[in-house]
């Protein structure tokens, strides 16, 4: 234990943040990173729990509660107060293939169910994370890791998002064969273009895509499976399939006017965002530039397009919401472990307060249809509120929406011949298998929309799968 009463004598330090009004001007990540005796010091704070609920990853009320992948937290805490950094490293990198994306990507349901959270704030693990790793590439501890021995199986991994990548490094390791397909024309699914560049620099995706190659990996974009090559053809190349392509079709909002032009799916923008980002000859089809902006849903992705038309210059930006807003602290029922139900200003929020002079998140709002003009395009928005005692309708100038309602799962019509439920490929949580001899499921295709944290453990634990089922294999 780092500091018998750290948890009490020393405040919890967020790292400092470009101002929101400057960072609006690029795309690049705005945190500052602590000093080493910072980080040190909020190391410290970490009580070192007979029973680190930081740990636990569990669903508590439909949210999750503790790290999924169950990461050494107090370890690895320990041992960088101590200014032991290799050996955090090392104890961060036994459950955690790729710390850069988590410290980055992840909104820390460990720190949500921080003890030292109940009598104060909870311990700054994230930040400890990114220093962790962060100091480990810098002093060139990430090596290429060879395979200590190969087999000959061949395994086809489909998406090379997290539960695609993790599986693919574990798999690998284990000395088989592996291949990743990707339908984009960039590797790290969601990393890549579903995530802001200003949330996940780019470069630390393109960092690890660019190792695992050199540890044998073989990639291969812009290859869209049932489309360039049938499932069946796959199985018949490979000892074993397994599907990681996400749950990325959009949940459609079926109203009045969606026909209209303007209106889009908001991983459709991102996405279209992130690759002008990435290369300057390709021109999106979706801007906000000059636009008055909409985006109808509360989430994280909601949250991005704000940010995004931000950066775009749009001319106005409001987000709706179905729910109420949240309180600034934990209600009756929403005790600890479970994580935190409470009021924050996120890094959109922020930006477009300092913007706009307000908070762009409107509450209790239904959208009930979008208006056009005479050319087809989508002019404004009619709601209605959600409250028992404000039923009448309001109008919303509007000439580009971004629909961020979450997504349903997989395309229907994707692997005709895999059984799904409810947009989901059936495979079960045990042994991932779908209802085809060696082809299995992992991530967000198996179990449905969630965190990067569940798809990297699910594609820890299909690979382990695979990898027993390749072992009996002749």
């Amino acid at each position: 234990m780092g500091h018998l009463t750290g948890f009490i004598d020393i405040q919890r330090e967020n790292p400092a943040e470009q101002h929101p009004l400057e960072r609006i001007n690029h795309w690049q990540e705005y945190q500052k990173p602590l000093t080493e005796e910072a980080i040190k010091l909020q190391a410290s704070r970490c009580m070192d729990c007979g029973t680190p609920f930081c740990q636990i990853g569990s669903i508590i009320q439909s949210n999750t509660s503790g790290c999924p992948l169950y990461n050494l937290i107090p370890e690895w805490n320990e041992l960088a107060y101590q200014g032991k950094w290799f050996e955090a490293y090392q104890r961060l990198a036994k459950t955690n293939n790729f710390p850069e994306f988590t410290s980055r990507a992840c909104p820390a349901p460990c720190e949500g169910s921080c003890t030292a959270g109940l009598p104060g704030q909870p311990v700054a693990i994230k930040n400890i994370e990114k220093a962790i790793i962060d100091r480990a590439f810098q002093e060139g501890w990430v090596k290429v890791k060879h395979p200590v021995k190969k087999t000959s199986k061949r395994v086809a991994i489909i998406g090379s998002g997290p539960a695609g990548l993790t599986a693919a490094d574990d798999l690998n390791q284990h000395g088989h064969r592996v291949t990743v397909y990707e339908k984009d024309d960039r590797f790290g699914g969601l990393l890549m273009y579903g995530i802001p560049n200003m949330k996940i620099d780019k470069k630390y995706v393109e960092r690890r895509i660019e190792l695992l190659s050199k540890e044998g990996i073989v990639f291969k974009g812009n290859m869209n499976i049932g489309v360039d090559i049938s499932l069946k053809d796959l199985k018949k190349e490979y000892d074993a399939v397994l599907i990681c392509t996400g749950a990325d079709k959009p949940r459609e909002l079926p109203i009045d006017g969606r026909q209209l032009k303007g209106i889009y799916p908001a991983m459709e923008y991102l996405k279209e965002s992130t690759k002008h980002y990435l290369n300057k000859q390709y021109s999106p089809s979706i801007s906000a530039k000059g636009k008055k902006v909409i985006v109808i849903g509360g989430g994280d992705t909601g949250a991005d397009c704000v940010a995004t038309a931000i950066r775009q210059g749009c001319k106005s930006v409001i987000q709706f919401g179905k729910h109420g807003k949240l309180p600034m602290t934990r209600s009756e029922a929403n005790p600890w472990p479970e994580n935190p139900q409470i009021f924050t200003l996120d890094y959109a929020y922020e930006e477009a307060q300092s913007k706009f002079g307000m908070d762009p998140r409107q509450y209790f709002i239904q959208t009930k249809a979008f208006i056009g003009d005479e050319d087809g395009n989508v002019k404004s928005l009619e709601t209605t509120s959600l409250r028992d005692d404000q039923s009448e309708s309001r109008y919303w100038d509007a000439d580009l929406v971004l629909i961020a309602i979450g997504f349903e799962g997989v395309e229907s019509s994707l692997f005709p011949a895999i059984e799904k439920k409810q947009n989901k490929i059936s495979a079960n949580d045990v042994d991932f298998k779908t209802n085809h001899d060696g082809i299995y499921a992992a991530g967000d295709a198996r179990r449905g929309q969630s965190l990067i944290v569940w798809a990297m453990q699910e594609g820890k634990k299909a690979a382990k799968e695979i990898n027993d089922y390749l072992s009996k294999l002749q």
